[in-house]
């Protein structure tokens, strides 16, 4: 190899598990560069919630919030359990057992946390199940990375100073005192910062934001649309990169390793064919995650793995081709609406988590083909700050696209749908008597902790079911999207790419979407992409940053 440019260490992508073994390893000394492929940098990362789900962090124990490495570990086996190698007890363990390293080091190159402390792990009442182990960076004045938001994925999130936890209160700011009250909160964020002359913003834009700020005190360069296209191999060990800059290929020598962490596969339509049986048009990843690394890594000789799975959730189609899947969280939790099938049957329990309601749509679509349906009475539009619904132009894309109905009666609404009115009548009648005993005999929606985050405590006996009783009745469509693919290269408890044999490669290393989730086929908590993404690219780095 005669290469262009040579580094200590080369990372594939911008995103959280990017930044993070970027980071990582430039802080041990190593002469580190970022390659991302599109002209945009941070990925689904900086477009995403920004949570991070990290048991027994440096915050709670500062908070005094009880949790402990043997109640992760044991809350990990009850909902993870044995997924394969990527969910190995050991890969568990150094998940846990880094991320103090990881928030240390973030909070000392100037990343400002924040716990959200109300947030239930989704299985919370399983042993080991806790509240408040998610975290957050705070929200940042994008004034301080200059030029660079320009081109930043943040910008297609939330373009406010909005954190995590004040979602499941602003989801009802007309229904309840706490949701005014945190809405007011959030207005007074807005009006200090542009008082202060300030363009904060928050989620997965500051967490991003904060990382990319951290990497340009490091000294780390970050090289916009340039895809890498191959690993270059020597003796069985990754050297470097071959990648397209500027029109031309280049190669880039990597002494010491390279980190994939480019993303999945999530708008690799044949792909997604391929695994999924879906074209993934309904995907709220980065439209730059196509699975490039992935590729590169599986012709190099790499394992992958859980490659069939993805981040599901329930969410609303694209009304144009040129429009964006809406990716539902509360809207679905809230009372006076419910979610059914092509036939007008409840099939789960619509308050539960996102992926177990995705891997729900999936199953039951093959067993009852068709559409699904949330449907729900006025008060949901009128009680509920509904995020699909903000813009009028959506919803009037929604309707002529025939994925959104409104109707005065529920018979009337079915045959818009073309279900069996009957049925809908008897679906919504059977849910109208739970709602007023307060027990969903059929799917147990409301019962646990995580349902009753997303709620209306005004509603009673149960605070997640409202019976569908004034009109107009509105229906919107749902599919099973995603917040990206979750399968891609098998690494060990040292981010270190592996072999179908189970050996390493040598100077391979993959965190994030890149890699075989060690989340296995759930998601035990909010922030659990996130999360691991960058504690195993603060795991890659440091590993990097030892090698000599």
């Amino acid at each position: 190899m005669n290469p262009d440019h040579t580094y200590d260490v080369v990372v594939v992508g911008s995103g959280a598990a990017a930044f993070s073994a970027a980071i990582a390893a430039a802080d041990g000394g190593a002469a580190v560069v970022m390659l991302e492929s599109t002209d945009r940098w941070g990925g689904s990362s900086a477009m995403s919630g920004g949570g991070l789900w990290l048991p027994n962090n440096p915050l709670m124990q500062r908070d005094g919030a009880a949790d402990s490495r043997e109640e992760a570990l044991d809350y990990l086996e009850r909902t993870v359990g044995d997924a394969g190698p990527a969910t190995s007890r050991a890969r568990k363990e150094a998940f846990v057992d880094n991320v103090g390293g990881f928030v240390a080091l973030a909070e000392r190159l100037g990343v400002r946390f924040a716990r959200s402390a109300d947030y239930p792990d989704y299985y919370p009442e399983l042993p080991g199940g806790k509240i408040g182990r998610a975290i957050e960076v705070q929200p940042f004045d994008i004034k301080r990375i200059d030029d660079w938001w320009a081109s930043s994925r943040g910008q297609d999130g939330v373009p406010a100073p909005a954190m995590t936890d004040d979602f499941w209160l602003l989801q009802r700011s007309w229904s309840s005192l706490g949701g005014a009250v945190r809405g007011a909160r959030v207005v007074g964020r807005v009006a200090a910062m542009l008082l202060r002359r300030q363009h904060k913003v928050g989620m997965g834009a500051a967490l991003t934001a904060s990382l990319l700020t951290a990497s340009r005190e490091l000294g780390i360069p970050l090289w916009l649309d340039c895809p890498v296209t191959e690993l270059i191999v020597e003796d069985d060990r990754v050297v470097g990169v071959r990648a397209q800059r500027a029109g031309e290929e280049i190669t880039v020598a990597a002494t010491r390793g390279v980190v994939l962490a480019g993303g999945g596969f999530d708008h690799n339509t044949s792909w997604r064919e391929r695994h999924h049986g879906i074209d993934g048009s309904a995907s709220s990843g980065s439209r730059g995650n196509l699975g490039g690394p992935i590729a590169a890594a599986e012709r190099a000789g790499a394992a992958i793995d859980l490659m069939d799975d993805a981040w599901w959730g329930g969410s609303i189609p694209p009304a144009t081709p040129e429009g964006s899947a809406a990716f539902l969280v509360s809207e679905r939790a809230m009372p006076f609406s419910l979610i059914v099938d092509a036939a007008g049957d409840r099939f789960a329990n619509e308050a539960e988590s996102y992926v177990d309601l995705g891997h729900h749509m999936r199953a039951h679509a093959e067993r009852v083909p068709g559409r699904f349906w949330m449907i729900a009475d006025v008060r949901h539009a009128r009680r509920y700050l509904r995020s699909y619904a903000l813009d009028p132009r959506a919803t009037k894309a929604m309707t002529a696209a025939g994925i959104r109905h409104q109707a005065g009666t529920l018979a009337e609404l079915a045959r818009a749908l073309g279900v069996e009115p009957a049925r809908l009548e008897a679906t919504v009648a059977r849910f109208n008597g739970f709602a007023r005993t307060g027990i969903d005999q059929d799917f147990g929606r409301g019962n646990s902790a995580y349902d009753r985050y997303y709620s209306d405590p005004n509603v009673r006996p149960n605070p997640n079911l409202g019976p569908l009783e004034k009109c107009p009745f509105t229906a919107v469509e749902l599919v099973a999207g995603d917040l990206g693919t979750k399968g891609g290269v098998l690494t060990d408890e040292r981010a270190r790419a592996l072999r179908p044999d189970g050996t390493v490669i040598p100077g391979l290393y993959a965190a994030g979407n890149n890699s075989a989730s060690v989340m296995g086929r759930t998601y035990p908590g909010p922030g659990s992409t996130l999360g691991p993404a960058a504690v195993f690219g603060f795991i890659a780095g440091r590993e990097l940053a030892r090698r000599a």
